[in-house]
């Protein structure tokens, strides 16, 4: 924290957050990580704030942050109620449970900060930093014969036709035969789909 509460311009505050939290990101998650860290520095700096209270703060923020990315889901509920339990933790003493760095004005100071520069532009932070769920759907129908088939077996029957010399009775029982098997196979695949 000594490094950072050196560092007066933005440009090297940000190089100086850069080092300590490891940020190794693509731009924009980059640029949007660590505005998000240099306004917590200037909004502690502005409210006089100890070096431990900023360091608290910034790894609150960082705490709520890396809890709203895990999923691409709405969790703003359940990430606001881990910032007022981190906030409690860090406000009331009760060793070795939790310290008092903060006052109840302080609290209530920073949960408004909270409110204000993450929960309103939760949405944005969520869609930069989560990654896009992509539904991919393809769709295979059954219970229809393949066409191919059919056509396969409609030319061959001419040949058969004309190679046998059977009287036209065989002839009509091999056709009643063939759309029975045919109809048969439909029903069956109906029957095995309202079973399912």
């Amino acid at each position: 924290m000594e490094e950072v509460d050196k560092m007066q311009s933005v440009p090297d505050l940000e190089s100086a957050l850069c080092s300590v939290f490891g940020i190794d990101l693509p731009e924009p998650r980059r640029g949007v990580l660590l505005e998000m860290y240099v306004q917590t520095v200037l909004f502690c700096r502005e409210h006089s704030f100890k070096k431990e209270q900023t360091s608290a703060l910034l790894s609150i923020i960082k705490s709520i942050h890396e809890a709203n990315i895990q999923t691409p889901l709405n969790n703003i509920e359940q990430c606001f109620k881990y910032c007022k339990e981190l906030l409690l933790c860090h406000s009331v003493r009760r060793p070795p449970f939790s310290i008092n760095l903060f006052s109840s004005e302080e609290v209530s100071c920073i949960l408004e900060y909270i409110h204000n520069s993450y929960v309103r532009h939760y949405k944005l932070y969520k869609y930069i930093f989560t990654p896009q769920v992509k539904l991919d759907l393809s769709l295979t129908y059954s219970g229809f014969p393949d066409q191919d088939k059919h056509t396969m077996e409609d030319s061959s029957a001419p040949e058969a036709e004309a190679k046998t010399d059977s009287g036209p009775q065989t002839q009509e029982a091999s056709i009643a035969e063939s759309e029975g098997d045919t109809l048969g196979k439909i029903i069956k695949k109906d029957c095995a789909e309202i079973n399912v």
